[in-house]
């Protein structure tokens, strides 16, 4: 059962040190509006770079890697690609501008998440189509074992798989009861176990947290890349989501683990920003001759 719906059934017993984060970011979105205020040239700057850092890091999470010196023409500018890398990478970058530049007008729904998996896959193959085989999610180890880590919802039931997340995301949101960011963070953690492309669910998983924090009023993902906090963090986020994952189908999951990570990301993201503009005001606030 999804965590949407058991949350939107009984609210939940939030955990101390979710509290924490949750009292912390509401402290830090007050703030943003103050910090974009401080170096406008300095902002432009996060902004650009926070694009090369979430195209980059987000398909070097799935192993899709470019070469580095490369990344800033690819993210930024228009050279031919090289391979296929790269044009997955340039796709992303297509899908983080469209959220950015249109957040206000684009609804959470399955025609969005459909054309934020095409332009991230490139506009190649099977890209923005739901899978056509069930897919088992696999955790290989460097000396060739591997183990099933999850079975994610069987192809032929995954549209109302979808339907019904999208569903669940309206109600809870119309009811207002629970914390946004944590019907955020249970939205992420369902679509994951849902699973619904063949290729590139991590990567779109973070495009609709962007996607939803904008919508939210949480725009830190403007100035700081959060795949890239993601990545920094990649091994708890491998632990915390398996955690989360056990159980799901049965409703019987615990989904903490993964919801605290991801509110430790978002504050992570907060905090570089907070110390960014506070540097960049320290230097101009020296005297003047």
């Amino acid at each position: 059962m999804m965590t949407l719906r058991l949350f939107a059934a009984k609210l939940p017993d939030v955990p101390m040190v979710a509290a924490w984060y949750l009292a912390d970011l509401a402290e830090a979105k007050g703030k943003l509006e103050l910090f974009t205020r401080r170096s406008p040239q300095r902002l432009k700057a996060l902004r650009e770079n926070a694009m090369i850092e979430s195209a980059v890091s987000s398909n070097r999470i799935e192993g899709v890697e470019i070469e580095a010196s490369r990344a800033p023409a690819v993210v930024l500018g228009k050279p031919k690609l090289r391979d296929r890398n790269e044009e997955e990478v340039r796709g992303y970058r297509d899908a983080l501008q469209l959220i950015h530049q249109s957040h206000q007008r684009l609804v959470v729904s399955e025609e969005t998440i459909r054309e934020l998996h095409s332009l991230s896959r490139g506009r190649i193959g099977d890209a923005g189509e739901y899978k056509q085989r069930d897919i088992d999610i696999i955790e290989r180890y460097p000396d060739g074992r591997s183990r099933v880590r999850f079975k994610s919802v069987p192809a032929n039931r995954t549209p109302e798989a979808m339907a019904d997340l999208i569903s669940n995301w309206s109600g809870v949101l119309d009811e207002a009861r629970l914390h946004p960011l944590l019907a955020i963070a249970a939205f992420n953690l369902d679509f994951l176990c849902i699973h619904p492309f063949r290729d590139g669910n991590g990567r779109v998983s973070r495009l609709l947290l962007l996607l939803q924090s904008y919508h939210l009023g949480f725009e830190v993902g403007r100035y700081i890349g959060l795949e890239r906090v993601i990545e920094q963090n990649r091994e708890r986020y491998y632990e915390t989501l398996e955690q989360s994952s056990q159980g799901w189908h049965e409703g019987r999951h615990d989904p903490w683990p993964y919801l605290t990570y991801l509110l430790f990301v978002v504050k992570s993201a907060y905090q570089e920003l907070e110390q960014g503009t506070r540097s960049v005001q320290g230097r101009g606030t020296g005297p003047r001759g």
